[in-house]
C-alpha cells in the first residue's frame, strides 16, 4: 500500500469514528500536501468524504487561514460556526461548494503532531443549530486516532531510513558484523577496536528493537512487512549456520527485543502498548521455548539461535 493509500485508510476510519461518535451526518478531511520528513508544507487537500450526496467538496485544497478550515489550521485548535454561508469569523472561500453540499453547522479539528499541523478533520449539519461540547470532543479524539497512526508512521519511516543511511537494509548488519569481527581481531578481543564493534552492535540492536515494537502499530501492510523484514536481516546477521527453530511467537520475539535492549517490564509494557503483566507472560513463555532460567539467558539464546541481533 502506498503512503497516499495508507493516508486514505486513515482519514477513512477516523471519518467514521467521527460520525458515530457525534451522529452528524456528514464528516470530511484530508491532509498536508508534501512530505513532513522533507519539511513539506502544502495546503490540505479534502481526499475523504462520509455521508455527502455530492462531490463538491472532493479536491478542495484548503488554505491556511481560508474559511472555517483554514482559520483551524491557522490556530492549531478546533473551529466551529453555527451557519456557515453568514459566518462573520471566517472568510467564505469555499462557500459554493458547502451550499453545493448543503451544509450550515460546521466544525474543524486540525490533525497536529509534534507541534505541525498536518490536516483537518470537518463535521457539518444540513441544519443551523449550535454544534455541543460533546460533539465537539468526540471529533477532537477521531483528530487524535490520525495522529497516533502518523506518529507511528514517521517513526517508522525514519527508523527505515536511517537504517538504509548505513547501506542497504539487507547488507547493513552484515556490514557491521563484519567491522566487528576485523576490529575484535585487530585488537585482540580488546581495546579501541572492541569498543567500536561493541558500540556499532549495539546501535543495530536498538534499530532492532525499535524496529519490532513498532511494527505491530504500523497500519500499512506494505511499510509493516518492510519492518519486519529489516528486522529479520538485522537478526540473522549473526545467526549460525543452522538456525534452532525454537517457535517463538511474533509478540514474544516483540518483548525479547526490547528486553535485549535493557527495557524493564514496565517500559516494554509502555512500547508495546501492553499490560507489564502481560509483558510477564511473554517472557515467561519465551524463557521457556528457549530453556532460559533468566532474562540474560533468554536474551543469549535468542541471539544463538539467530533470533536476535
Amino acid at each position: 500500500m502506498s503512503a497516499d493509500g495508507a493516508d486514505a485508510v486513515e482519514m477513512r476510519t477516523a471519518l467514521v469514528r467521527l460520525r458515530r461518535g457525534t451522529g452528524l451526518p456528514v464528516a470530511f478531511g484530508g491532509l498536508m500536501t508534501g512530505s513532513p520528513l522533507t519539511g513539506g508544507t502544502g495546503s490540505v487537500r479534502i481526499g475523504e468524504l462520509s455521508g455527502a450526496v455530492t462531490g463538491a467538496l472532493r479536491g478542495l485544497a484548503i488554505a491556511t487561514g481560508n474559511g472555517l478550515g483554514g482559520k483551524a489550521l491557522a490556530l492549531s485548535r478546533p473551529c466551529a460556526v453555527t451557519d456557515y454561508p453568514v459566518s462573520r469569523h471566517i472568510s467564505h472561500e469555499y462557500d459554493a461548494a458547502v451550499a453545493a453540499e448543503g451544509l450550515l453547522s460546521v466544525l474543524a479539528v486540525p490533525v497536529v503532531v509534534r507541534r505541525r499541523v498536518r490536516g483537518v478533520l470537518y463535521g457539518a449539519l444540513r441544519t443551523a443549530q449550535p454544534l455541543g461540547d460533546r460533539t465537539l470532543g468526540e471529533a477532537v479524539a477521531a483528530a487524535r486516532d490520525v495522529e497516533q497512526a502518523l506518529v507511528v508512521r514517521d517513526e517508522a519511516r525514519a527508523l527505515l531510513a536511517a537504517v538504509a543511511g548505513a547501506g542497504a537494509a539487507g547488507s547493513v548488519a552484515g556490514e557491521v558484523a563484519r567491522g566487528v569481527a576485523g576490529s575484535v581481531a585487530g585488537a585482540g578481543g580488546s581495546g579501541a577496536g572492541a569498543e567500536v564493534g561493541s558500540a556499532a552492535w549495539e546501535e543495530v540492536r536498538e534499530a532492532h528493537g525499535a524496529l519490532r515494537a513498532l511494527a505491530p502499530r504500523v497500519v500499512d501492510p506494505a511499510l509493516r512487512a518492510e519492518l519486519l523484514a529489516v528486522c529479520g536481516r538485522l537478526a540473522s546477521a549473526t545467526a549460525p549456520p543452522r538456525v534452532r527453530d525454537v517457535g517463538l511467537t511474533p509478540r514474544e520475539l516483540d518483548v525479547l527485543a526490547c528486553v535485549a535492549t535493557g527495557a524493564t517490564n514496565a517500559a516494554t509494557a509502555e512500547r508495546l502498548g501492553l499490560r507489564p503483566e502481560t509483558v510477564k507472560g511473554y517472557l515467561r513463555s519465551a524463557m521457556r521455548k528457549l530453556g532460559a532460567h533468566t532474562r540474560l539467558e533468554a536474551v543469549v539464546a535468542a541471539r544463538r539461535a539467530g533470533l536476535l541481533p
